[in-house]
């Protein structure tokens, strides 16, 4: 079973993050759960989720201790690196979060990631979250790029928005093919 926090504040995409990841696992086969929380406000207020999928049944949603951290900003990297499995991963968004400031565990994988400079250099400049999504899901080792290509796109074919695939397709993989 895998567990994974993704955490951030509203406006950067966290909630959507995490749904996309559950929608890769179902349309894999996989069993699935997405939970968000978030604060009141629209943009800039707390936003996380839990996202948890794998051949067994799941029982409930949250994720005490996850596999995998999305930390998006600081306060998402500060509420939950703590709680990572050792031998998880910690992805950190570098553009949010200054690495130098911060106790990188050492009993993890730290993954840093410039989610906002890959995204523009890939001209997908509104696309963090799917850069870090690239990341996550490959760092989760459950999935080929085209098994989360085609989850990720099935989903976004079901709401309609089917405009945005071609800039998710090339957000997806320049994440996907990122290496720290």
């Amino acid at each position: 079973m895998k567990e994974i926090v993704l955490a951030g504040f509203g406006g950067q995409g966290v909630l959507t993050a995490g749904l996309i990841i559950s929608q890769m696992a179902s349309f894999k086969g996989y069993n699935a759960t997405w939970s968000p929380q978030y604060g009141s406000a629209m943009r800039g207020g707390t936003a996380m989720c839990t996202v948890k999928f794998g051949k067994e049944y799941i029982y409930h949603p949250t994720a005490d201790t996850p596999n995998i951290l999305l930390a998006m900003n600081r306060g998402g990297y500060d509420a939950y690196s703590n709680t990572v499995k050792p031998g998880g991963t910690i992805v950190i968004n570098s553009d949010e979060i200054n690495v130098e400031e911060i106790n990188l565990r050492t009993d993890v994988n730290n993954v840093v990631v410039p989610c906002k400079q890959i995204a523009k250099e890939n001209d997908v400049a509104r696309s963090e979250n799917i850069v870090m999504v690239g990341v996550v899901i490959r760092e989760t080792e459950d999935f080929t790029y085209e098994e989360a290509l085609n989850g990720m796109n099935d989903m976004f074919r079901k709401k309609g928005k089917e405009a945005f695939e071609e800039s998710n397709t090339i957000a997806l993989k320049a994440g996907w093919d990122y290496k720290k």
